[in-house]
């Protein structure tokens, strides 16, 4: 799940590493594809080694200093986060991007808005 790409992604800017890779799961080249369009990420394709599925997600960098800071779980196992689309808030004064899963597939919460579309919320991202 997401609850492991997302701390990778963010030791691998801090590291200054270019390439990570990472267990395959389609929620997980979701919320990867949304960070790639947000331009938190360069790209983020599947790779196939045999019959093992990778992810590999290549970070993007401004200068020296990774684009992807920091992160926060909103939605976890033992708590479930919900909200309509009324309820979604710019994240770090619009700075950030927080990741929902509605009905319509992951979305972020300005696509959300737009569609006028709820559902859990799973992370923030910034």
């Amino acid at each position: 799940m997401y609850y492991d790409l997302l701390p990778k992604i963010k030791n691998a800017a801090r590291a200054r590493k270019e390439f990570i890779q990472t267990s395959y799961s389609n929620m997980d080249l979701s919320v990867a594809k949304l960070l790639v369009s947000a331009g938190y990420l360069k790209s983020a394709h599947k790779k196939e080694i045999g019959k093992k599925q990778f992810l590999e997600v290549k970070v993007a960098f401004r200068g020296k200093d990774a684009v992807f800071t920091d992160f926060r779980f909103a939605s976890k196992p033992g708590r479930r986060i919900y909200k309509s689309y009324q309820e979604l808030r710019p994240v770090k004064q619009g700075y950030g991007l927080s990741i929902l899963s509605t009905s319509k597939g992951v979305m972020t919460n300005y696509e959300a808005r737009k569609q006028k579309v709820g559902g859990e919320y799973l992370c923030e991202v910034w």
